[in-house]
């Protein structure tokens, strides 16, 4: 049976007698908690962000400033001084030597040691005559060499030195790191840590999973420590393939699972609503729509549902090609639902889908519903009872759409727009409200039983192939990898933020002289003490002020929804000359007299928002511009993100370059919301890894079922859900 994590540190559990040394105990276990440290195969995981080489002493004399060193010594004087602040000062100095009959030796090394921070155990430690080993940079001071805040420990000269290196663990400054050590010394002897995996699975040189977890907590003085602290080594690599295993294990089961499942057959009908909505569309199809519209028709035919995810870059078309599944859906005699983060966005799906299908529905004798937090009392019932009679056969809206009073009468389609601005809890509550027809409901054999409904998500994110093989490994993918015709380029400048005036002439031109409409957008929708960063309520006022008889709005994600709205509307409509926005425009906004796209604090917005922010200019056949201003000094992440928004405008180069500035955890946002599902592999670098443990999971899954559930139970264990999202 496993322990629990409070077991150990067996020796540092509190007596009955002593309540108040309790509660000075328990601070730390509740940081161990916080930490997610609550078994032993969690401490055994708890892995060090970097050593300590406390395995030999260096002589003081031999020291060289900027080593960081470990040295052993008596303090020959240790004080309060209270000037030029107060600090503790200790000289510390290597043992005198004697000379022959007693004569003195030679000059003996000193070093000083200065606290800036201490406490009465570091005067108590540190006393005179006391004898300390000590480790820390050196440096060169005004009374000679000095370390500043070093780690220190009382010893005598019979105590030996470290036989490992000391790990250094990611903590809180709750959890001192003695305690940690302790506890993950104590749970990586107990975690139950047996091999799993059969050895033709593992790539050839790996250690055990005991023997690397042994190496990585305690590396031998004779390791590399580059080869730990660059994850290269093979106790490294060990852990890297057993992680990358689980969560291709586990996103294997998720889609053999739910390919179990039924869902209606929908199969658009001769000359029906899909054939007539293509006939009445204002534009052609490129390529790549009718591709991936044929992809999703013939999964939506199948008696299974569709799980896909339909990715394609800023303008590519992604709503049209929804409207397409939703025909088909409808022509079969199903409802489709249709979701949006924002209503911004929802009713930017809304109006097109409108314009394209009302007319044809109407015909049928059905209609579009229209969901929204903003809707209230009997505009909204009228809404949900449409609904649930069937009479409405599209849903589009927000979260509000999976309320409990929503009910459908028929459900056969539900699509996700911009899926990951959900949180894993509303992606799983969408999937647990949609799943499953009301009684009486048939397959495609004519059975009875709950149908699932198909679920198609979109994103304007693309995803880089490595990721696309991790996180969603259990989708179909379809790529919508060509812009419709007549697009212009998106030409994009970088400006300091002292050439303000220039870009404000600029929108003075492009609103007098060309009649064209312009965005600014703003990071802040008001003063933050820690962000010296210009509002978007200034802005706003600045604008007008030097654009007098010109309409310059204002919308931020504080303003009611209503409010929202009449400002959208009135820009849409050409009405408004410039729109100052926080990043609620960030997706879905589609003006195509829009021709200019201002970002102040470019350096403070990720990568793929500026694609995204970027994408809403250049929609219409006026050649466009992207003005990114900065505030300096621009930090390498920030340089880097700037140059690469200035030589591309490819969507999928600018989700590889996110992926190599961020990481896979902050750029999925740990898929999205949530925990991380990938703590030690780096797809960037672990590609042979992942390509191994992809092909070595469904011979896992299938030869050894068992091993595969305990494996991904080890690795994932709560996270599981997760992969349902």
């Amino acid at each position: 049976m496993t322990s629990s994590v409070s077991d150990g540190v067996a020796a540092e559990a509190p007596s009955a007698k002593a309540p108040a040394a309790a509660a000075a105990k328990s601070a730390p276990q509740r940081a161990m908690e916080k930490l997610g440290l609550r078994r032993d195969i969690d401490l055994a995981l708890h892995l060090p962000l970097r050593y300590e080489d406390e395995t030999q002493l260096t002589p003081i004399a031999e020291a060289r400033p900027g080593d960081t060193v470990q040295v052993e010594g008596i303090v020959r004087e240790a004080r309060v001084e209270l000037r030029p602040r107060r600090q503790f000062i200790v000289h510390l100095a290597e043992s005198l030597e004697q000379g022959a009959n007693g004569a003195p030796g030679r000059r003996r090394a000193e070093l000083v040691l200065r606290f800036v921070n201490f406490y009465p155990s570091h005067q108590k430690t540190l006393a005179a005559g006391a004898r300390v080993r000590v480790r820390g940079e050196l440096r060169g001071g005004f009374f000679g060499p000095e370390m500043v805040h070093p780690t220190f420990k009382a010893v005598d000269a019979t105590t030996p030195l470290a036989a490992s290196l000391t790990p250094v663990y990611p903590t809180s400054a709750q959890l001192p790191q003695a305690y940690l050590r302790k506890a993950v010394a104590s749970g990586l002897s107990r975690a139950p840590l047996d091999e799993l995996l059969p050895a033709r699975v593992l790539p050839a040189g790996l250690p055990s999973l005991r023997e690397a977890l042994n190496v990585l907590h305690h590396p031998p003085a004779s390791a590399s420590l580059a080869a730990l602290e660059d994850h290269s080594h093979p106790a490294w690599q060990r852990l890297k393939f057993e992680e990358l295993l689980a969560q291709q294990i586990a996103q294997l089961q998720a889609q053999r699972e739910r390919r179990k499942l039924r869902a209606p057959a929908l199969r658009a009908a001769v000359g029906g609503l899909h054939e007539r909505l293509l006939a009445v569309l204002p534009f052609q199809l490129t390529g790549a729509q009718r591709r991936v519209a044929e992809e999703i028709a013939a999964d939506l035919g199948r008696g299974e549902p569709m799980h896909r995810l339909l990715q394609g870059d800023v303008g590519s078309g992604k709503t049209v090609v929804a409207a397409l599944a939703a025909a088909v859906a409808i022509d079969a005699g199903w409802q489709c639902a249709l979701m949006a983060p924002t209503e911004i966005l929802a009713e930017q799906h809304f109006r097109k889908l409108v314009q394209w299908l009302d007319p044809l529905l109407a015909e049928r004798g059905q209609g579009i519903a229209w969901l929204t937090g903003s809707r209230k009392g009997r505009e909204r019932r009228q809404m949900v009872e449409r609904v649930a009679s069937g009479e409405a056969a599209l849903v589009v809206g927000t979260h509000a759409v999976i309320q409990d009073d929503v009910r459908f009468a028929r459900l056969g389609l539900a699509i996700v727009d911009e899926q990951h601005r959900f949180g894993v809890a509303q992606r799983l509550e969408l999937r647990r409200k949609l799943a499953g027809d009301p009684e009486g409901a048939q397959d495609a054999a004519g059975r009875p039983g709950a149908l699932e409904p198909h679920l198609l998500m979109m994103s304007a994110t693309p995803i880089p192939r490595t990721l696309a093989m991790t996180y969603f490994a259990d989708l179909d993918v379809s790529t919508l990898d060509e812009l419709p015709p007549g697009r212009s380029p998106v030409v994009t400048k970088v400006f300091a933020d002292n050439r303000r005036e220039d870009v404000i002439a600029r929108i003075r031109d492009e609103v007098e002289t060309h009649a064209r409409q312009v965005y600014w957008v703003c990071p802040l929708v008001e003063e933050s003490e820690n962000l010296d960063l210009q509002n978007a309520t200034e802005t706003h006022q600045h604008l007008s002020a030097a654009l007098p008889g010109r309409m310059v709005g204002l919308i931020h994600g504080r303003m009611p929804a209503a409010e929202k709205a009449a400002v959208m509307s009135l820009f849409s409509s050409g009405d408004m000359a410039v729109l100052v926005a926080t990043t609620v425009i960030e997706v879905g906004v589609d003006v195509p007299n829009a021709s200019l796209m201002v970002i102040e604090h470019a350096e403070r917005f990720g990568l793929s928002q500026l694609h995204q922010l970027r994408g809403r200019v250049g929609r219409g056949a006026v050649a466009s511009v992207c003005v990114l201003l900065y505030t300096g000094p621009l930090s390498q992440t920030g340089k880097a993100r700037l140059k690469a928004m200035v030589e591309t405008t490819d969507g999928f180069e600018i989700a590889r370059r996110d992926l190599e500035i961020r990481g896979p955890g902050e750029f999925m946002g740990s898929r999205q919301s949530g925990d991380a599902l990938l703590r030690f592999a780096d797809l960037a670098e672990d590609a042979p890894l992942l390509q191994r443990a992809r092909a070595a999971a469904p011979e896992l899954l299938d030869k050894h079922p068992a091993a595969a559930r305990a494996h991904v139970s080890r690795w994932l264990g709560g996270k599981m859900e997760y992969l349902k999202a």
